[in-house]
Order: structure tokens, then sequence, then C-alpha cells
């Protein structure tokens, strides 16, 4: 095995299609989503929760379409929004069609739930009109009737079959702009659905452990069932589903993604759980430096170690490094080689300054390279 060599992962070759300017599938990065909390028809509010998850890096936001009302706000919506909007739509195809028109970039239905033969075909040909891609969104907890009859239970072939009669329903109405989910509150039920799914078909894949819980239990759940399908190449957009502010489902996704490689954004923190050895304050140390560097975008590893013990090791992998000394006395390391050493103080505001005009001087040869 070469060096590193255990690091890569092969994606799963798929179609790409586009959501709005985002791309999905083919080679192009995981995309993070995530999907308001906010009553639709309140443009405002939902615009400022949209905002919010812009801030923090995410590419696709969902927003729910129950009513008139709230089809009536997406224009707005969608004209306010940094990123594509998906429009989520169950049961009434007016709603898909009314969303298509009001902008939206793709439409997330279950075409076993819109309805007729009829009402399917009016609601691509909305999509084809008005440029959105589909998403296909199969749930183990909504299987239709006849695919629970069939197998007794939600199970990962009842939820493939599903999928794959709703992708014939577009595929009949020469429409393949399309993405499938597949997803369960049952971690081992959505991987296992969602590996014989990525066997069957070559559509890009979105993602999800549903209603995964609060946000330690939920991160946890979203982080095994997600790691796993990303880990063998399955997927193309991801969601954490988790009771709790939009935002931090598009930080969790972020952070899952980093953690395997995939894709990096702002800064990673590598720190030790702190014992007896320590010679500050790791936890607190870690915790204010993580919110002060939360606006950083650029990709870049911080260790912070409290001895010696791992700290040098760690130093010598990361952009800047930060191992605790004897009297009060640290080291501060910098693309893993010694640099200077520092008294007690404000370790935090002495590494985030660091941090800051490494980025800046990142973002200043990109700015330049990309003048030329």
């Amino acid at each position: 095995m070469t060096v590193r060599a255990y690091r890569q992962i092969v994606r799963r070759k798929c179609r790409q299609i586009m959501v709005g300017k985002v791309p999905v599938g083919g080679d192009a990065p995981i995309a993070v989503q995530t999907m308001t909390n906010t009553p639709t028809g309140d443009a405002g509010a939902t615009i400022d929760q949209i905002r919010r998850a812009e801030e923090v890096g995410v590419d696709i936001v969902r927003v729910s379409c129950p009513d008139e009302e709230s089809t009536a706000a997406l224009k707005q919506i969608v004209r306010a929004a940094k990123v594509p909007i998906v429009a989520d739509i169950h049961f009434h195809y007016r709603r898909a069609i009314e969303a298509a028109e009001a902008g939206a970039a793709c439409l997330r239905i279950n075409p076993g739930n819109i309805g007729s033969k009829d009402r399917v075909r009016e609601v691509v040909k909305a999509a084809k009109d008005h440029g959105c891609s589909i998403r296909i969104g199969v749930n183990a907890g909504s299987l239709e009737r006849e695919f629970l009859e069939k197998y007794g239970e939600p199970c990962p072939e009842a939820m493939v079959e599903s999928a794959l009669s709703h992708a014939k329903c577009l595929e009949d109405e020469d429409f393949r702009e399309f993405k499938i989910s597949c997803k369960a509150s049952d971690v081992f039920l959505a991987v296992a659905a969602y590996q014989q799914l990525a066997e069957v078909c070559d559509y890009p894949l979105h993602l999800g452990i549903t209603e995964a819980g609060a946000l330690r239990m939920g991160t946890v759940k979203s982080a095994l069932g997600l790691g796993s399908l990303l880990w063998a190449g399955i997927g193309d957009t991801i969601r954490v589903s988790l009771s709790a502010d939009p935002v931090e489902e598009v930080k969790v996704g972020y952070d899952i993604l980093k953690a395997m490689g995939l894709r990096r954004r702002g800064v990673t923190v590598i720190s030790c759980p702190s014992c007896a050895r320590q010679q500050y304050d790791v936890i607190k140390t870690v915790e204010r430096l993580e919110e002060r560097l939360s606006k950083v975008t650029v990709p870049m590893t911080v260790s912070v170690i409290g001895c010696v013990v791992n700290g040098i090791g760690e130093a010598r992998e990361t952009d800047i490094g930060f191992t605790g000394g004897g009297n009060g006395t640290h080291m501060v390391y910098v693309s893993g080689q010694p640099d200077h050493k520092l008294k007690d103080g404000d370790i935090v505001e002495h590494l985030a300054q660091m941090v800051e005009r490494r980025a800046a001087e990142i973002l200043a040869r990109e700015a330049g390279k990309a003048a030329e």
C-alpha cells in the first residue's frame, strides 16, 4: 500500500444533473443541503433562515410547499436566495407546477403520490418548461401500500422497487434530469437500501438518515450512516436531518465530508481530549478557537495539543500547530516546522490571527492567479 492510499475513496460513477447552477453527480463535489423549518408563507423569515445557511456554506436549500400561500411566496424566496431552492411537494401536483413557475431549481416529489399519469406528465412538462430538475424521494415511513403488502414491512427491497417504479414514471416521459433518495430513520435500513439502489441505477443519489433526532444523537446516526455510504463511494448530495437549527445541519454535513477528506471548507481543528499532562486549558482553548475561526472559509488544519507526547507529531501534519510546553512556554509550528515560542497569554487570539493572515495570503494568491 502506498503512502496515504488507505485514504482514497473511489466514487460511484453516475450521470450528472444540474440543480440550478449546482452540478450534482458525475465528478462534481458532494453538495451539502439543508431544509428550512419556517412557515414558507412567511417569506421574510424563510429568507433570513436561508441567509444564515448560506453563511456557513450550504449548496442547496429545500423549502416545503404544502399550500398555495407557500408557492406564492416562493418567487420572492427564490429571487432573494443565492443558492438553488428545491420545492418540497407532497400529494398536490398543482403545487409542483406552481413551484416550477415560481423559479424553483428542483422539485422534490414522489410520483406515486402525485396522482395519475396525466398529472405526472403535467409536472414533468412544467419541469422541462422551467429548467427544473426533480428529486424522487422515497422514505421508509411513507412507502406505498402495494410495496408494504408485497414485502410485509419497510425493507431495502421495497424501497428500491418503489424508487425504480417512480424513476420509470419519469423515464416514460423522456425525463432524466433527476436524482433519487431512499431514506429511513433506521441506519441499517437506509444504508442497505442505498447500497442496493447504487447497484441497479446510474442516477445521482441524495443521501440522508431521515428523522435522525436531536443535535447529538442525530449527528452520530448521520455520521455512521452517511459515512459508511460515502466511504463506499456512494452519494452525490447529503442532508443531515436534525431536530435543530438548519445551520447546524450544514455544519455537521461539512464536518462529515471533511473528516472523510471528500470536501474541505474552513478550519479543521485537531485537538487532544486533555489529561493531567496538559500545560494549558485545552478544552476551553479549543472551544474559543473554533468559535473565533467559524467564519474562515479557506481550508486549513490546526493542531492544538496539550503536551509534547503527541503534539510534535500532530504539528508535523498540520498547517499550524500548537503544543504545550513547561513553565508556561509553548511551541508554535508552521507547515510542520517549529516557528516560535509563546508564553502563556491569549493563545486563542494569537493562533486566530495566524490563521487569518495565512487565509488572507491564500485568497490573495488565488485572486492573483485568477487575474492572470
